[in-house]
């Protein structure tokens, strides 16, 4: 199936602070995605409820508050109960190294730290939703 690959952007939490997420999100529309950023203080059902609504491929969290590894299971729970099985789930912002690994074995795709380039988060996102998804890019 060809389609733009449609990513959710979402603050998850009490994080206040969404500038890193509104320029992740401005780089994947200029990358060629469709992008849904929500806003901020999302819980993880509203942001899964996006996500469905929105039959999006990839949902991405912005966290910045340090409750990475209380929230991050709650939100792969809910894709769980909702049969998101084949939605991509990343995660960036200011996540401890030895974190990452705890993070990806809860279910996270993948982890994206300061610094990381928005060209590789763009490519890493859109590979991540063309091998869960098994679509081809629109261009």
């Amino acid at each position: 199936m060809q389609k733009r690959i449609k990513v959710i952007i979402a603050k998850l939490g009490l994080d206040g602070h969404d500038r890193g997420a509104k320029v992740i999100a401005r780089a994947l529309k200029d990358a060629g995605m469709e992008v849904v950023y929500t806003g901020l203080r999302q819980t993880p059902d509203q942001i899964v409820r996006t996500a469905i609504q929105e039959d999006a491929d990839v949902i991405g969290i912005s966290i910045l508050s340090g409750a990475h590894l209380e929230l991050v299971p709650k939100i792969v729970d809910a894709m769980k109960r909702a049969g998101l099985n084949d939605v991509g789930l990343v995660i960036g912002g200011v996540i401890p190294p030895e974190d990452i690994p705890k993070l990806k074995s809860m279910g996270v795709d993948d982890v994206f730290l300061p610094g990381t380039s928005l060209r590789e988060i763009a490519n890493k996102v859109s590979s991540l939703a063309i091998s869960k998804r098994g679509i081809s890019i629109e261009r």
